[in-house]
C-alpha cells in the first residue's frame, strides 16, 4: 500500500479523533469563564474566582457526605476540604490548561492526561450519587485515554502543526 493511500484511509479516523478531542476540549475550557477570575468580565486571569473558591467545598462535601470510597474520602475530607483555597485553583486552572490543550490540539497528551486525572477524581467523587454521574465520568475517562493514545492532536492540531516542522 503507498503512503499517499494509507493516508487517505486514515484521514476519517484522525478527524473524528480530532472532532472528539476539540468538543471534550471545550467542555474543559469553559472553566475559563465559568471558574476562572476574569480581567474587565473576559480575560481569564491564571487563578481561581472568587465564586468557585466560595463554592466548590459546598460541591465536594455534599458529595463526600455519603461516598463509599473511605480512603478517598478521608483524602478528600483531610486534604482537599483543609486546602479548599489551594484546590479550588488547581481544579480551575487544570480544567482551563486541559481545555486549551485540547481545543489546540497542542500538548494533546499532557491535556488529555491532565483531563484523566480530573476525571478520575471528579467520577470518584460523585460515582455513588447516580447512575448518570457513573457513566459520565467513566466515558470520559475512556475517551481520555483513546485522545492520548490515538495522538489526537496530529489532525487538525498544533501537535501535527508543530511534527510537520521537524527535519
Amino acid at each position: 500500500m503507498t503512503d499517499l493511500a494509507t493516508r487517505s484511509y486514515r484521514a476519517p479516523a484522525g478527524r473524528g479523533l480530532a472532532l472528539i478531542r476539540i468538543i471534550v476540549g471545550c467542555w474543559f475550557a469553559k472553566a475559563l469563564f465559568t471558574k476562572l477570575t476574569l480581567a474587565g468580565g473576559f480575560l481569564p486571569l491564571p487563578f481561581a474566582s472568587d465564586r468557585w473558591v466560595e463554592t466548590m467545598p459546598k460541591i465536594i462535601a455534599k458529595q463526600m457526605a455519603e461516598n463509599p470510597i473511605a480512603p478517598y474520602k478521608a483524602f478528600v475530607e483531610g486534604t482537599v476540604l483543609t486546602n479548599a483555597p489551594l484546590f479550588a485553583h488547581l481544579t480551575a486552572l487544570g480544567e482551563a490548561v486541559a481545555g486549551t490543550f485540547l481545543v489546540l490540539g497542542l500538548f494533546t497528551g499532557v491535556g488529555s492526561l491532565v483531563g484523566l486525572l480530573l476525571t478520575l477524581n471528579y467520577g470518584m467523587a460523585s460515582w455513588h450519587m447516580s447512575p448518570s454521574s457513573q457513566g459520565f465520568h467513566w466515558t470520559l475517562f475512556a475517551v481520555m485515554i483513546g485522545l492520548w493514545v490515538g495522538r489526537a492532536g496530529m489532525t487538525w492540531g498544533l501537535d501535527g502543526v508543530l511534527a510537520d516542522r521537524k527535519p
